[in-house]
């Protein structure tokens, strides 16, 4: 029977679509173009076809001719999927889908090696800087903590006089403006004119704050002057409620006192109300009423703390009434404290204080500080004579309206006179200072002094 030839284009066909399924299905046997006919047999072309490609597959029957291997094409590395793609250890190599041979890794342990020690290389550098900057920053803490500590300000830096800061709340109460640079130097003038007294003296203006110091801070013997602070202290306590102004005081024996005063003569036991006893102590200057009162606000002990607390760094009691040998003490400046004190309503009540004022109004001893007064001018003040001082402090008011707050104190020889009559210019000398009328200017500080002249003193108040 003869063959019938199969078809040229039927063939291409089919020879193509064996080496499409050779590629999709790996190694296998394709027919060659030279058993590409049909076999013996099979007179129909598909009968053939079929068989030939049975005998792709294993297992086929070995009557059958297989056509001729074609070899694999090797597929290209950048063909492979990158999830077959698994990474190994260094010195692993990967397997190639289709291919039998081992693929090398795309960088070698060489590579890797020397892009590690770049990257190390990298980081040393960065942590190298960080930490660099991080040292200069601390070398330069370290240097302005040093510079800025105290002991280095101590070594470096020449020490400068700190300004004492107040421990007291009064401290502020002498509110000192400018000094009477005129007024000083006529006042020394009248002070070197008596080689023998040793004079203290502190003025202040309390509306403009002028104030005149000369030795101000120099402790002296109290006498009678220390007769004030002892009347605040009483005032002090009736404000607090420690103490009536009609409670009665028992006259003992041991604080009968002899000296000024008339209480003294009175029997011992006898009562006085407490407001009578502080205005005898005050207006006579009575020792023995003094006495009951230092009694009464619990001793010397007691009334030198509240002396303290007030700012009075001088006044100290040390013995009762009469003191003629000068143990107590006190200063110009802490007295003129004190009435600035009382004046401004510091210490007191304004009731207590009208009252208090009121009182050293009526002291009878007028011939210190009140003799240097002009007409119109007022004066709340107490005195203080024995052998070796002689004093005045008070709260002065002028006819211009303005105030001011005087003390005087002048050691001398037993009782000598020149010391009340340095009293009285001195007095003169700042009233005519002070009692100019408001609206003319004071006097320029650089002009020379003019010392003024001193008029008669007016007649003593009694």
């Amino acid at each position: 029977m003869t063959r019938r030839s199969e078809h040229p284009g039927r063939r291409r066909r089919r020879q193509q679509s064996q080496r499409r399924q050779v590629r999709r299905s790996g190694p296998a046997s394709v027919p060659s173009k030279s058993k590409g006919r049909s076999l013996p047999g099979n007179s129909n072309p598909r009968q053939a076809q079929t068989s030939n490609r049975a005998s792709l597959h294993p297992g086929a029957s070995s009557g059958v001719v297989r056509p001729a291997q074609i070899k694999r094409r090797p597929q290209s590395l950048s063909a492979v999927k990158p999830e077959k793609l698994k990474s190994t250890s260094l010195g692993s190599t990967a397997k190639i889908p289709g291919q039998d041979q081992i693929a090398p890794r795309p960088f070698q342990l060489g590579s890797m090696l020397l892009l590690s020690m770049l990257r190390l290389l990298i980081v040393g550098i960065g942590v190298g800087a960080i930490a660099g900057t991080g040292f200069a920053l601390w070398g330069l803490t370290d240097k302005s903590d040093s510079t800025n500590s105290p002991a280095k300000k101590t070594a470096s830096t020449p020490s400068s006089p700190a300004t004492p800061s107040p421990t007291n709340p009064f401290d502020a109460a002498l509110q000192r403006n400018r000094e009477m640079s005129l007024l000083k130097p006529q006042i020394q003038v009248l002070v070197a004119a008596q080689p023998k007294l040793k004079p203290g003296m502190f003025f202040l203006n309390l509306d403009t704050g002028a104030y005149l110091d000369l030795a101000g801070t120099e402790p002296l013997a109290a006498a009678s002057l220390i007769k004030v602070p002892v009347l605040v202290a009483f005032f002090e306590a009736v404000d607090a409620g420690k103490l009536r102004l009609d409670e009665q005081l028992i006259m003992r024996p041991d604080l009968i006192a002899a000296g000024s005063g008339e209480m003294q003569y009175k029997p011992p036991g006898s009562q006085f109300s407490a407001l009578e006893t502080a205005t005898k102590m005050i207006v006579i200057s009575d020792n023995t009423a003094t006495n009951l009162l230092i009694d009464r606000l619990g001793g010397p002990t007691a009334l030198n703390q509240r002396f303290r607390s007030w700012g009075l760094s001088t006044t100290v009691i040390h013995n009762l009434l009469a003191d003629l040998s000068g143990t107590n003490t006190t200063s110009p400046e802490d007295l003129s404290r004190l009435m600035t004190l009382v004046s401004q309503g510091d210490l007191v009540s304004p009731r207590s204080r009208d009252r208090m004022l009121d009182i050293m109004r009526q002291t009878v001893t007028n011939t210190l500080l009140p003799k240097g007064l002009g007409e119109g001018a007022t004066i709340a003040h107490k005195t203080g004579d024995i052998g070796s001082m002689v004093g005045d402090t008070g709260l002065i008011d002028l006819p211009n309206g303005q105030r001011y707050v005087a003390t005087v104190m002048v050691k001398r020889p037993h009782n000598d006179p020149q010391a009340k009559e340095l009293i009285r210019q001195t007095s003169r000398l700042v009233y005519n200072h002070l009692n100019q009328p408001l609206g003319n200017p004071q006097v320029p500080v650089s002009s020379p002094a003019i010392a003024p002249k001193i008029n008669p003193a007016p007649p003593a108040q009694n």
